[in-house]
């Protein structure tokens, strides 16, 4: 804390100290006042702007201070300036104090709360940016609600004191004039509890909800604003249409058919999008044949001789179209007829926020899911459509072995693919503009990475930038540039794959005719209810983000889907507070929470607890004993802020971390738990037991080592 807040917590320590000490406090009773309040109005009617000021005084000290006693000041206001001067000189004054208390919480207490509480606070914050003039102003009307306590919340937040001061002055306007037209007849009262009769509170009951009334009108006409020129259906046809088979996609039709909802779901293309028939599905069953290729160079150490095998590149393209085909049934528009979905195979185009046509019929429908996905990045370099190229949507067409194969990106998808090729037999060239591999990962797991496609195999180019490609003679050519050296560089290949990210699909299906806004990543902008600019209208998956994951799709799915059937009575904002995800590379990376760049980056105070995988028996004898898994906690507590696993199985291990942040269990409750011996979940256990070392308490431990001492004397 530096001098200035040093100087400030003191000076009112000191002030709040007096008060108790001196029982000034005394002078602020109900019977204390009255008593005095002849002398009182002796003093007014003698020098009434002197008595006025010190007034104005006093009142801005005690609730600057939240002191008690604002009430009875208030009621003194009454008694010895009447109504109107009583009122307003009780109103500037009381608003000038709780404006000074609530700077004064913000100075002395806001960088410390967000400093230890940030992450946590965040939607609060979000929320109070958006409508903090609405809660304060109901939290204001409604006197049940300690005055002094709003005061120093507010001012942990990031309303603005321009908000706070306005707010604060309407809000507290009939609990003023209530309590100063009471203090004029201060010889007839008993006590405070007289002046809120059970009616009197109901009616400030009332006016406290009544903001939340007004936000609610306010959305209407919002909404009938962003409708207007559109006409609305008198009845609908069905209750929600669901644009994209993929996993958003299917999972909000479920959704809505498990409610009994009437539901029509239109799909273009294949059932089961992306992730199905290009995507997570197909990869890790090219994943699961280059893996088998690996172990057999294992052989010679696992005690086997003469081992060997040929790769059948056809045959393993052709098990991955199997696979595919094998799971397909779960995606299907027989199983999705039967649980009460209407599919239809076409072409959506959105005509309206309440209807779309699909096969020249139109279909209206109270509310409308966009699953639109997204595509592969295509860039705009020279040359590029002379060359032989793939994106992870095409790449599953081939049956002929590339030899040389140019992967040009470093992204999670680029590795997968990377290393599945150069374990099935091509030599892959990896080219990446970054300085490492998976430069959204620590450092550490990058390099994990980076050390295994070394071993493979894998020729890495960091920091090369693709400047054209080229055919000369029948070769193909990437012409690239040392971004460090200047140098440049010419890489032949056979096959390139494009693997830079992906694209989200905005357009094509009528999107744009509806104006709905694009953010500047590229996605659809969605509010928290996952809601576009038009409250019936919805967005999932990749199409919106903000993470481009099969299971977020399906997260944000159920959102938009209850959201959007039962959103007149509740709504329920997405919580992207514990997302995992994992890289499927040997060795794979997973990780859910803060990693050690982003909490450093976001100024968030942290401790890392690592536990090398390399000691634990079962990876030993699975000749699996590399990786590590890294848990962030707060400093001194068990709290979990992050983890990432680097290893075999990772992405299974991670699990337990996603269970216990979701629901706030800690490292204690993780070292608590049994875990079956010999398995690869011990090192979950393990890390927490280094956990548990660092924070043993030392102090007791010495005593206790007395106690013992003293046992066998």
């Amino acid at each position: 804390m530096n001098s200035r807040k040093l100087v400030l917590m003191g000076v009112i320590l000191a002030l709040i100290g007096s008060f108790f000490v001196f029982d000034l406090g005394q002078y602020l009773s109900l019977d204390a006042i009255k008593a005095q309040q002849a002398a009182l109005n002796a003093q007014v009617s003698a020098e009434p702007l002197v008595a006025a000021g010190v007034f104005f005084a006093a009142y801005v000290a005690v609730t600057a201070l939240s002191l008690p006693g604002a009430a009875l000041m208030t009621l003194l206001g009454g008694a010895l300036f009447g109504l109107l001067e009583g009122f307003v000189l009780v109103s500037f004054a009381s608003v000038l104090g709780a404006t000074l208390a609530m700077l004064s919480s913000r100075f002395l207490l806001r960088d410390w709360v967000q400093s230890r509480f940030g992450k946590r606070l965040a939607s609060i914050d979000q929320g109070i940016e958006r409508e903090g003039a609405f809660y304060l102003f109901a939290l204001r009307l409604v006197p049940i609600f300690p005055f002094f306590l709003i005061n120093l919340a507010m001012g942990l937040t990031r309303l603005p004191t321009r908000t706070f001061w306005w707010v604060s002055q309407l809000g507290m306007l009939p609990g003023t004039l209530v309590y100063v037209n009471a203090g004029r007849e201060l010889g007839q009262l008993d006590s405070l509890s007289g002046i809120l009769s059970p009616d009197v509170l109901g009616a400030f009951v009332l006016l406290g909800i009544f903001p939340l009334i007004a936000r609610k009108l306010l959305s209407m006409i919002k909404a009938r604003r962003v409708y207007s020129g559109w006409a609305r259906p008198d009845t609908f046809e069905r209750n929600l249409l669901v644009i994209g088979a993929g996993s958003g996609g299917l999972v909000s039709a479920y959704i809505g058919a498990a409610v009994k909802a009437k539901v029509s779901l239109i799909e273009k293309h294949k059932m089961g999008g992306d992730c199905l028939n290009t995507g997570c599905v197909p990869s890790k069953a090219l994943l699961r044949s280059a893996k088998l290729a690996n172990e057999l160079n294992k052989g010679a150490a696992l005690g086997f001789s003469d081992v060997s095998g040929r790769v059948d590149f056809a045959a393993v393209m052709e098990r991955v179209q199997r696979v595919i085909t094998d799971i397909e049934p779960h995606d299907s528009v027989e199983r999705y007829n039967g649980l009460g979905v209407e599919v239809i195979t076409g072409e959506a185009k959105i005509t309206s926020p309440w209807t779309v046509e699909v096969n020249g019929k139109t279909i209206s429908s109270r509310s409308l899911i966009i699953a639109a996905g997204a595509r592969p990045l295509v860039p705009n370099i020279p040359g590029l459509d002379q060359v032989r190229a793939y994106t992870s949507d095409t790449i599953w067409s081939l049956r002929e072995q590339p030899r040389w194969m140019l992967v040009l990106g470093g992204g999670p998808i680029g590795c997968e693919l990377a290393q599945a090729f150069q374990r099935l037999g091509s030599q892959v060239i990896q080219v990446e503009l970054d300085e490492r591999l998976l430069p959204r990962e620590d450092i550490d797991a990058s390099e994990l990475l980076m050390a295994s496609m070394r071993a493979d195999g894998v020729d890495l180019r960091l920091r090369h930038k693709a400047e054209r490609f080229e055919c000369v003679d029948g070769e193909q050519r990437m012409i690239a540039r040392h971004q460090d050296t200047g140098e440049e560089v010419i890489i032949a290949f056979d096959c390139l794959l494009l693997a830079l990210g992906r694209v989200a699909n905005v357009t094509g299906y009528g999107a744009e005719d509806l104006d709905l806004v694009v953010r500047k990543n590229g996605t659809l902008e969605t509010d928290e209810y996952m809601a576009t600019r038009f409250p019936n209208v919805y967005a999932v998956g990749d199409v919106t983000g903000p993470y481009q994951f099969t299971h977020v799709a399906a997260h944000q799915a159920w959102y938009a889907a209850v959201n959007s059937l039962f959103g007149g009575f509740k709504r329920f904002k997405v919580d992207y507070r514990v997302i995992p995800y994992c890289t499927f590379t040997s060795p794979e990376i997973a990780r859910v929470g803060l990693s050690e760049n982003e909490a450093r980056q976001q100024g968030i105070e942290f401790e890392v607890t690592r536990y090398g995988i390399d000691d634990l028996d079962r990876a030993i004898a699975d000749d699996a004993a590399h990786g590590y898994v890294k848990v962030l906690t707060e400093p001194g507590k068990d709290r979990i802020l992050g983890v990432c696993i680097a290893g075999e199985h990772a992405g299974e291990l991670l699990a337990e971390y996603v269970l216990a942040m979701k629901h706030n269990l800690g490292m204690n409750k993780i070292l608590g738990t049994t875990h079956t011996y010999p398995t690869m979940s011990e090192a979950n256990k393990y890390a927490a037991g280094e956990w548990k070392r660092a924070h043993a308490p030392q102090g007791v431990l010495r005593w206790v080592e007395r106690f013992h001492t003293w046992r066998r004397s």
